[in-house]
């Protein structure tokens, strides 16, 4: 099997599981949308859009939004949720691989790329595809899991517990907080902020970690503890 078709299969699973819930939900999306400010008449690019819930928001929002992911599963998905409502929202949606990026040179204002960019096996050719298709001065809102932290640790105890366990996801990359800044700064970026969100402890081994959420309700609490959070910006 091919990462893109098991990509398919594992989009098609979780839509299929639950169709109506909201992407534009999750606390990278809530974290990614404090930052953006107005995007009206912007023009972004969402890399790896997934099933869309993003993109429709943006777009709500006034912006001109195109959406790109590897899997047709997930684009097809996309554009079931797009028209879920009557009138679909003008949305772009585009089949490309985030490690060569159907696009020109300085086409978007702003790249959003949300826990994608541990699913890749070219970390840094895809960084540097996000860096092409931005123009100058335009920005690149990225979220990626960080493993410096208790999360971390628990992995190191998984991998030596369970050593048959398997990633839900067909490709899945550990990092922590460092390599991404650096992968970042070597495509070409310059990191004008850093935050965090979502603290989780996984106290009891076999269970759901406990999320703290009282430690992301304020900012710059938040912005101190990003680099133990679980998702980094």
């Amino acid at each position: 099997m091919t990462l893109r078709s098991a990509y398919d299969a594992w989009h098609q699973r979780i839509y299929d599981a639950a169709p109506d819930h909201e992407d534009a939900s999750s606390p990278w999306y809530r974290l990614v949308s404090e930052h953006l400010g107005d995007v009206s008449g912007l023009r972004i690019l969402e890399v790896a859009c997934g099933r869309g819930g993003f993109v429709r928001q943006l777009a709500r929002a006034g912006a001109i939004v195109t959406g790109c992911d590897f899997s047709g599963a997930a684009l097809h998905a996309a554009r079931l949720k797009l028209c879920n409502n009557g009138q679909p929202p003008p949305v772009t949606l585009v089949q490309g691989d985030a490690q060569s990026l159907p696009f020109a040179g300085d086409s978007f204002d702003v790249v959003i790329s949300c826990e994608t960019i541990e699913h890749l096996p070219q970390v840094q050719a895809a960084l540097a595809e996000m860096h092409r298709v931005t123009r100058p001065g335009g920005k690149l809102y990225l979220t990626t899991p960080n493993y410096f932290n208790f999360m971390g640790l628990y992995e190191i105890y998984a991998r030596f517990r369970h050593p048959a366990r398997r990633d839900d996801q067909p490709f899945d990359r550990r990092q922590w907080f460092p390599q991404v800044r650096r992968w970042l700064r070597q495509a070409g970026w310059t990191i004008l902020l850093t935050d965090g969100t979502v603290h989780q402890f996984p106290f009891i081994p076999g269970r759901n970690p406990v999320r703290w959420e009282s430690l992301e309700s304020h900012r710059a609490v938040r912005k101190l503890l990003s680099p133990f959070a679980y998702t980094y910006s």
